[in-house]
């Protein structure tokens, strides 16, 4: 469903005198810069707009879903920030900066709160400086680490969040990235064995229907680092252990509505939950 920012990089073939020397390869389209450009942003280059239009012609309910999903983040931020009274998040795979990054929500609910954004593509290192703002009372940090090792995770996200205090961990359209169904569930576990009882997992991503394996299958064959769409019962195997928070796990433009949206990403109703949307949930661990 959404080729949202990555946790792993492609091995980088011959970059273009543009990119040379920063480590960006702008010969192959990446699923960050197609995402941005998805959102409307400018960080991305000719291929990613051209793989972006190829994948739409096939899936076009894909610009659709980018959106449910910034949308369900912004409402699972607001909860865990309000509700439920998180001040520590760990944002794995984050990509690249757009509106209502992770930081900016929880700190609008709670200016104390400390983030941790996780990513080790370059691009993105390239603009760590727009995530690294933050309030006066809270913290923001980003970590260029690979989430296929989460030692590495969470010796450099303890620099900054209390592991030993509630952490919510959140997994937003990256965990496809990992071929393996148990790889992926061990990764997320090893993140969550290290928080304690009242963390937060949250995790969305896009389920195989005839339109998104299609699109997908076709944007693995262009060179770019490839993504695995998985069932929902493969996706809810996530939370295996964990307390969901109602209503539970499903489409993402179902949880909490009522929690509102922002004029760039407005409110999706339930009516509006589609075939193609994105499945997702939030849980508490016990």
């Amino acid at each position: 469903m959404d080729l949202a920012p990555v946790g792993a990089c492609a091995i980088l073939p011959v970059m273009s005198d543009d990119a040379r020397g920063t480590g960006i390869d702008t010969t192959v389209p990446h699923s960050a810069r197609i995402w941005n450009y998805w959102l409307g942003g400018k960080d991305n280059y000719a291929v990613d707009r051209a793989a972006g239009d190829e994948f739409v012609k096939v899936m076009p309910g894909i610009l659709t879903s980018a959106r449910e999903t910034r949308a369900f983040l912004v409402r699972v931020v607001r909860h865990l920030a309000g509700e439920a009274g998180i001040r520590q998040f760990l944002d794995v795979g984050t990509g690249l900066p757009t509106a209502n990054n992770t930081h900016e929500v929880a700190q609008s609910v709670a200016p104390d709160a400390h983030v941790v954004y996780v990513d080790n593509d370059p691009l993105v290192l390239a603009h760590a400086r727009a995530l690294l703002t933050s309030t006066s009372e809270g913290r923001t940090r980003y970590l260029d680490a690979d989430m296929g090792d989460p030692e590495s995770v969470l010796r450099g996200a303890s620099e900054v969040l209390d592991l030993s205090r509630p952490v919510a961990v959140l997994f937003f359209g990256v965990l496809g990235h990992v071929a393996d169904t148990a790889r992926a569930r061990s990764l997320v576990r090893a993140l969550l064995s290290a928080t304690p009882s009242g963390s937060y997992l949250a995790v969305s991503d896009g389920v195989p229907t005839e339109q998104a394996t299609a699109a997908h299958d076709e944007y693995n064959e262009s060179g770019a680092v490839p993504y695995h769409l998985r069932a929902p019962d493969e996706l809810r195997s996530y939370f295996d252990g964990l307390e969901f928070v109602e209503p539970g796990f499903g489409p993402v433009p179902l949880w909490r509505p009522e929690l509102g949206g922002t004029a760039d990403v407005p409110v999706i109703g339930q009516a509006d939950a589609g075939p193609d949307s994105p499945w997702g949930g939030v849980a508490r661990k016990p």
